[in-house]
């Protein structure tokens, strides 16, 4: 009877249910007393009541719950010290009591819950020492003791517990170094010893955790230089150290796939190194208040993902690289209180028109700063001048010619421009749309925009997205933004502007020319490109008015799922499989299939899209081993993030997750890493709970009913695809097969073999 609005206090009744193993009144309103008559319910082995309003200690009688696997009291009022009785219950392996006001040391005899796998007693008042007894919990994979008053040094027994995967010890006041030994604990995922008195250095033996995905260390007193070693925790997602006192410079081999970097408010030294730019994951980048020097990296603009990027407060000079203006996914920007000098990039101005952003830099200016360029103080005048004149002495044979040959070639530009421009007057501005090939300018050698059936011009597809304006975006990604574009005629066509670094202009029309080609029914489909300098790139999609799915299963969660019936949901699952099995039998894997890649047009019919576009991307083969996509957390296989590659196998498996959200309404990022949506379907199956599967609007199926059967075949299909062996899962064109069998039956033929035809509806 979890997440009701049930209150006042629980009824004495439920004492006769006696066969009872699982009690769950967790996210209600009870209060009073926790009922000292659940103690005598023996049979129990899930014990729920957190959320609620009780209040008082834990009754004494619980020490008869030998059979008590899990108890949680969390987020309650309850107070006095960690009951005694509890210590006894051998069997428990889930133990929260967070949110409470237990106070109070925490006992020795917490070593006697052998079996305890989840321990969370965080947001307490316990104090006092964190007892060495808890070298016995030899099971233990969590423990939660952040945002207490604990005090002194780490138990050395920690380092000691192989399945430790999660220690958060955050704000308490605990000092000492941190343990040495925390570096076999091989299993450790997420470490979180903020906001204490810790001191001494980083252990260097952090390096062997290469299953670490968090490591926060900020606000605490520690010392001396970040290891370099650390880089080989090549899992490491978040590594938060400000607020310390570290010196030294940053090393130079961080992981690859680091999420976010803060180092903000320590005292590194030195450059920001280059090999930043190849943490091609990063999407925050904190360096503020140190003592940085040299000049920004050019090279930070290779990071796409980057949101948020802070380099206020130290010593960088020289000017602000222009290149970081195509940062599209960038947000926050802040190069305050350094030495920087000459003029803020126009992009960078036009998009943070807040002077506080460029503020306390000496010898900047532009806009948004309100000192023009013109009034920079003389003596830097002075140093250009004299920096000008013996450049223009020392190679004025070079400029002179370098010039002349500049000038020549603008001129010869300009007449071809002229020619064209003569051209485009004389002739028609849209040819009609059965075409075969339309071009936005002429064929006189010049970049083109090049559609496959009908003729627009570049010119109109830039005003049609207002200039690429920022309130015609319709999504982002790592392959750029996707913009809107309303021409004049009333067509509408989805415009995707690939980042830099994409291929040069000949290979790239090479293999837009081939994926223009992959043609069907439910795949977004490429209507036309163009490629030009500087370094544009264009993608010309068909516009999908009714967006993704991700939206459409958010919408459906706030009407109770009415949004989606049952037939709908079977068609959506329909379209994606066609399309994936379609692009697996054209030998092309798609990489990252997910709701959000999984678009409707005006009809509500699935098309998939987002593939091929690392074809159209990656410019080397080094820069293809560290770009391309694996998939998206929540929807990757276990192989491909431990390979780096995507194959057919984890496409297919990233369809199994797609297809248990859409049949169950949840969210792939909903669950842990302890349980991802795959066990929870199973666990329910395993429990014979199969309503709690439905979403609230596939409630109304009748079990008897041949759709609540198809149902359950999905959720089959979803499983067999979610295999964790590769080898055990089923090919697309199988999945086709199987989903088809729900309407059709088996004696229609099948579309198994997918092609470029309609699909039936």
């Amino acid at each position: 009877m979890a997440n009701n609005s049930f209150t006042g206090t629980v009824p004495i009744e439920i004492r006769q249910c006696g066969s009872l193993h699982v009690l769950d009144l967790g996210g209600n309103r009870f209060s009073g007393d926790i009922p000292a008559f659940l103690g005598d319910m023996t049979g129990l082995k899930v014990l729920s009541l957190g959320g609620n309003l009780f209040s008082g200690s834990v009754p004494g009688s619980f020490g008869n719950l030998t059979e008590l696997e899990t108890l949680n009291l969390g987020h309650n009022n309850l107070t006095g010290s960690l009951p005694e009785e509890i210590m006894g219950l051998s069997n428990l392996s889930t133990l929260d009591l967070s949110g409470n006001k237990f106070y109070g040391e925490i006992p020795a005899s917490i070593g006697n819950l052998s079996r305890i796998a989840v321990l969370n007693l965080s947001a307490n008042g316990f104090s006092g020492k964190m007892p060495a007894s808890f070298g016995n919990l030899f099971k233990l994979t969590t423990l939660d003791l952040s945002k207490q008053n604990l005090s002194g040094k780490l138990p050395i027994e920690l380092s000691g517990l192989p399945n430790l995967q999660v220690i958060a010890l955050q704000e308490n006041m605990l000092s000492g170094d941190v343990p040495e030994g925390f570096g076999s604990l091989t299993s450790l995922r997420y470490v979180n010893l903020s906001s204490n008195s810790f001191s001494g250095q980083i252990p260097e033996t952090l390096s062997f955790l290469h299953s670490l995905v968090v490591l926060s260390l900020s606000n605490n007193h520690i010392t001396g230089v970040i290891p370099p070693e650390i880089g080989n925790c090549t899992g490491l997602e978040v590594l938060e150290l400000g607020s310390n006192s570290l010196t030294g410079h940053i090393p130079t081999d961080f992981s690859r796939q680091l999420n976010l970097l803060d180092l903000g408010g320590n005292n590194l030294t030195g450059q920001i190194p280059e090999e930043i730019s190849k943490c091609s994951s990063l999407t925050t980048l904190l360096l503020d208040a140190n003592q940085l020097s040299g000049s920004i990296p050019d090279s930070l603009s290779k990071l796409s993902n980057l949101t948020m990027l802070d380099l206020s407060s130290n010593n960088l000079s020289g000017g602000i690289p222009s290149n970081l203006g195509l940062i599209s996914a960038l947000i926050y920007f802040n190069v305050s209180r350094n030495d920087l000098s000459g003029e803020v990039p126009v992009t960078l101005g036009f998009r943070f028109d807040n002077p506080s952003v460029f503020a306390e830099n000496r010898d900047l200016c532009g806009k948004p700063l309100d000192r023009e360029c013109g009034d920079v103080n003389d003596k830097g005048k002075r140093k250009r001048l004299i920096v000008v004149i013996v450049v223009v002495v020392c190679a004025a044979c070079l400029l002179l010619l370098c010039c002349c040959f500049y000038v020549f070639s603008l001129f010869r530009w300009r007449k071809k421009l002229k020619a064209a421009a003569g051209e485009k007057k004389r002739s028609p501005a849209r040819a009609s749309s059965g075409s075969s090939r339309g071009r936005g300018s002429t064929d006189n050698g010049g970049p083109k925009l090049v559609m496959f059936n009908n003729k627009i011009t570049l010119a109109e597809t830039i005003e049609a997205t207002r200039q690429f304006a920022e309130e015609n975006v319709l999504s982002r990604s790592r392959y750029g933004l996707v913009f809107k574009a309303c021409y004049n005629d009333g067509m509408v066509l989805s415009i995707r502007r690939l980042p830099d670094g994409s291929l040069d202009e000949n290979m790239f029309r090479k293999e837009a020319e081939f994926v223009g080609k992959v043609k069907h029914r439910n795949l977004t489909v490429l209507r036309g490109y163009y490629a030009g300098p500087p370094d544009l790139r264009l993608l010309v999609y068909d516009y999908m008015p009714n967006g993704n799915l991700a939206t459409l299963l958010q919408e459906a969660s706030h009407q109770d799922g009415h949004v989606l019936n049952w037939p709908m949901r079977h068609l959506i699952a329909l379209g994606i499989a066609r399309g994936l099995a379609f692009l697996h039998a054209s030998n092309m894997v798609h990489g990252d299939v997910k709701p959000q890649n999984v678009l409707f047009d005006a009809d509500f019919e699935a098309h998939l899209s987002d593939f091929s576009l690392d074809r159209l991307t990656i410019t080397t083969p080094a820069e293809a081993s560290t770009s391309t996509s694996v998939g998206t957390l929540g929807y990757v296989s276990p192989e491909a993030v431990l390979r780096g590659e995507a194959t057919k196998e984890s496409d297919v498996y990233s369809f199994g997750i797609v297809m248990l959200e859409l049949l169950t309404g949840k969210r792939a990022l909903m669950f842990t890493e302890d349980e991802d949506i795959v066990k929870w379907v199973k666990k329910q199956l395993q429990r014979g709970q199969i309503a709690e599967l439905l979403e609230p609007g596939l409630l109304e199926l009748d079990p008897e009913s041949s759709e609540w059967e198809e149902f359950l075949l999905g959720i089959k299909v979803g499983l067999l695809c979610t295999a964790p062996d590769p080898l055990d899962r089923p090919t697309m064109s199988d999945v086709v097969f199987m989903l088809e069998g729900c309407r059709v039956g088996p004696d229609i033929p099948s579309s198994a073999d997918p092609t470029s035809k309609p699909s039936p509806a």
